[in-house]
């Protein structure tokens, strides 16, 4: 099939699955897909706004934002779930946020705290309840070097004044009690609960540390929350070029790491959907620059590592020059080693964060084709750079509902899915390969020269698993 041939295939599946709904609803929904043309002529993708009533897809809330993904990985820092115990279940260890530490003297990430909201909560307010809450943190957890409070929804809608009680709290156990105000209601996906999380860190903890020298070398890395110990490679990697990283936020992240996140050199970001708000602010207000990075796969690697390098002395740049040419040698066995068996397949992708556009990459060495990709809760910017990194006649799909995204799988037919736990099972179901990459399927790392090989074997045990052919979907037989 010609590339034109491709894309008018493409397109006409996009009007084929999008006839289904009501006008008002396609016409909606028309808006938030695409596919590349050379000259991106019509390929612009509308984002950021409220899903269409009555569908499912594949967002979370601003509670999930701020809890799930940015203060939850903090591990010196106790999290209270202020609400009902569902929310704060369901957002308990679920991401795989690695962490060192004694578990419940200096590492409170496997923990779910909660105030376990009841009806008499709703009726009389949850104020005093949370105080003692917090009163009993303290008590049990004495290393604990500060608490954080995030609301969920009935909290927001009752009136609770979480603020008042925070202030009451720090002002008496002399730590930080920091509020974060990220009912679920609010916004229309996680992205502002990220927003609302890092105004938490900038009002309440950055700054206000004891401070320290900075380094020539001294960097931080932003908006990696240390997925299957992805943090700790890209870490071990950067300081292997010469760099010394003192700060990661948040994943295995301290409070003092959070207090001095301004105190580098250079901050490194690599999920700007996330946490972009926070690096700016700090160099808007403290003058610290900062710069994305990508080391999901050797391709992007490479390219992060040299402009990295290229914001310090020569003697950085030798040591990743040499850095690289060491690792390419190995990157090329596993290349070699899967590439008979992954060249030619094609992966269809929906994800959160940066990584629809920031894995490509991935694929692409190994010979793959991302064929589909999209995000859930992405920004205008956020499509315009991907778009920029896919290949022509690639369907770009935004807040893409479960019924779209399943018969995109159908018609297009792809050798390999790659979304979240709340499509995994269908698909699998359907005997298709799937990899849950929001958290990596219980594997990892991927990133980084040591994750780019347990990132092929899985793929390849994805894709070329014999299982696959005696599964028949139940619904079929």
């Amino acid at each position: 099939m010609s590339i034109k041939e491709t894309k008018e295939f493409r397109k006409q599946v996009v009007t084929d699955v999008l006839n289904i709904y009501p006008e008002k609803a396609k016409k909606n929904r028309t808006q938030h897909i695409a596919v590349k043309d050379d000259d991106c002529a019509g390929c612009a993708v509308k984002s950021n706004s409220k899903t269409v009533p009555g569908v499912m897809t594949a967002r979370g809330c601003a509670y999930a934002g701020a809890k799930g993904v940015v203060w939850g990985p903090v591990k010196d820092i106790v999290h209270i779930s202020h609400g009902p115990v569902g929310c704060g279940f369901y957002s308990w260890g679920n991401r795989r946020n690695l962490a060192d530490g004694e578990i419940g003297v200096d590492n409170f990430v496997p923990f779910l705290f909660t105030s376990d909201f009841q009806e008499s909560d709703i009726i009389y307010g949850g104020d005093k309840k949370l105080e003692t809450i917090i009163r009993e943190v303290v008590d049990l957890f004495p290393n604990a070097k500060g608490v954080s409070v995030l609301s969920e929804c009935p909290v927001g809608l009752i009136g609770d004044d979480i603020e008042s009680v925070a202030r009451r709290m720090s002002k008496e156990f002399e730590i930080p009690v920091i509020p974060v105000r990220c009912e679920g209601f609010r916004g229309i996906s996680q992205s502002l609960g990220h927003h609302i999380a890092n105004d938490a860190i900038r009002d309440h903890l950055l700054g206000t540390g004891p401070g320290r020298e900075v380094g020539p070398y001294d960097i931080g890395i932003i908006g990696d929350y240390n997925i299957g110990g992805d943090a700790w490679v890209s870490k071990k990697l950067l300081e292997e070029i010469g760099l010394n990283v003192v700060n990661i936020w948040t994943g295995d992240s301290t409070m003092e790491m959070l207090q001095n996140g301004h105190l580098v050199k250079l901050n490194l970001i690599h999920c700007t959907r996330s946490m972009n708000y926070i690096v700016k602010h700090m160099e808007e207000t403290y003058g610290t620059p900062w710069l994305e990075f990508n080391f999901f796969g050797p391709t992007k690697i490479k390219e992060s590592l040299l402009n990295i390098a290229a914001k310090f002395d020569d003697s950085i740049m030798e040591k990743a020059l040499k850095v690289i040419e060491k690792y390419e040698v190995q990157m090329a066995k596993v290349i070699e080693s899967y590439k008979t068996r992954l060249a030619g397949k094609t992966v269809m992708l929906y994800i959160g964060g940066l990584r629809p556009r920031h894995m490509v990459g991935s694929y692409e060495d190994l010979g793959m084709e991302v064929i589909g990709t999209g995000y859930e809760f992405a920004h205008k910017e956020d499509y315009e750079v991907t778009i920029a990194d896919l290949k022509d006649g690639t369907l770009i799909y935004d807040d893409v509902t479960a019924y779209e995204l399943e018969e995109f799988v159908k018609k297009m037919k792809p050798d390999l899915v790659g979304s979240g736990i709340k499509e995994k099972y269908v698909f699998e179901k359907m005997g298709l390969p799937f990899r849950q990459m929001h958290s990596w399927d219980y594997s990892g790392p991927y990133q980084g020269y040591e994750g780019f090989p347990i990132f092929a074997k899985d793929m390849d045990m994805a894709i070329n698993s014999p299982t696959w052919k005696a599964i028949k979907a139940p619904w079929s037989k």
